[in-house]
C-alpha cells in the first residue's frame, strides 16, 4: 500500500517548510498533519514526509518514537493516554487502569472491538500537580476519581450509540 495525503495537506506541509530555515524544522507539524487526516501516523507517512521534506526518514522516526502524542497503529475513537509517572501513580492512575479493564473491557495497548476505545500509558503529561491525569485524544483529564472516569466512558459510549441510554 502506497501512502499518500491530500493534495491541501501535502501542500499545507510545503508552505509550513517555507518558514523554516531547514526543512527538518517542520517534522512536527508535518506530523500532526498527517496525524490529523489519518489518525495515526506510519513507517510510511513517516517516508512519504520525508522524501516530500528531503530529509532522511530517520529524522521523523526519531520524533515519531520519542513523542507519545503520535499513535503508529490505528487507534479506537477516544484514544485514552493515562499517566503512570510517579504523581499519577501515587494518586490512582495504575488503579484507573485496572477499573478500566475490568469494568469497562478497555484492555491496555488494545482497541475496543466496538473501536471506540485505545488504552496506553504515558511516561508523563506534565500536569503533576493535578495528578492523576489522563489524555484523551486532545484533551487532559485531571484530578481523576474512579466515578469521573466511568461518567466519561459511560458518556462517550452514549454519544457513539453503544451505551445506555
Amino acid at each position: 500500500m502506497t501512502f499518500e495525503l491530500s493534495v491541501e495537506n501535502r501542500e499545507r506541509i510545503l508552505e509550513i517548510a517555507k518558514r523554516y530555515p531547514h526543512s527538518r524544522c517542520c517534522i512536527l507539524p508535518a506530523l500532526h498533519i498527517v496525524h490529523h487526516e489519518y489518525g495515526w501516523v506510519s513507517r510510511e507517512a513517516c517516508e512519504y514526509i520525508a522524501e516530500l521534506l528531503n530529509i532522511a526518514p530517520v529524522y521523523l522516526y526519531e520524533a515519531l518514537t520519542f513523542y507519545t502524542y503520535f499513535p503508529q497503529k490505528p487507534v479506537g475513537k477516544y484514544r485514552i493516554q493515562f499517566c503512570h509517572n510517579i504523581a499519577c501513580n501515587l494518586r490512582g492512575s495504575e488503579e484507573m487502569i485496572t477499573h478500566l479493564e475490568e469494568k469497562h473491557g478497555i484492555r491496555e495497548d488494545e482497541t475496543t472491538p466496538d473501536g471506540l476505545f485505545t488504552l496506553t500509558r504515558a511516561e508523563c503529561l506534565g500536569a503533576c500537580g493535578n495528578a492523576p491525569v489522563m489524555q484523551v485524544n486532545d484533551d487532559y483529564y485531571e484530578n481523576l476519581t474512579i466515578e469521573e472516569l466511568d461518567k466519561l466512558i459511560e458518556g462517550w459510549r452514549r454519544a457513539a450509540g453503544n451505551g445506555k441510554h
